[in-house]
């Protein structure tokens, strides 16, 4: 089961708004339905409140997920409440970029708070 308590945080380092966008490019689960393993990318961006996110701790969660069976939808929501959980953040999007299988490849888009018009325009 992905193990939100592995996520760590430190300090914002600045009190005026900024953003941050984190891209993993070897994130892996396996689809429920057959078992075979799935393969993607996944970007998370935010512009911080208090606290951002380690990022050690934010790979060893992804990796958390590695022999998880779950769906693309489960996956990039259960980071969205996850992250958004934790770090408590303005604002807070997850993309999860699912690599190609049977010549359908996925696109999943998850955001909490309001997400400024050029971020929040790719969702619709």
């Amino acid at each position: 089961m992905p193990d939100p308590s592995l996520l760590e945080t430190f300090e914002s380092p600045s009190a005026e708004p900024f953003l941050i966008e984190h891209v993993s490019e070897e994130f892996t689960s396996v689809c429920p339905k057959t078992g075979h393993p799935d393969f993607g990318d996944v970007v998370l961006r935010y512009q911080p409140g208090a606290l951002c996110v380690e990022l050690k701790s934010l790979k060893l969660y992804y990796q958390s997920f590695r022999n998880e069976g779950i769906f693309y939808e489960a996956v990039t929501n259960r980071m969205r409440d996850d992250l958004a959980e934790v770090t408590k953040p303005n604002w807070l999007q997850v993309i999860t970029l699912w690599k190609g299988r049977g010549g359908i490849k996925s696109v999943i888009r998850a955001q909490a708070g309001d997400v400024p018009p050029e971020f929040a325009a790719s969702l619709r």
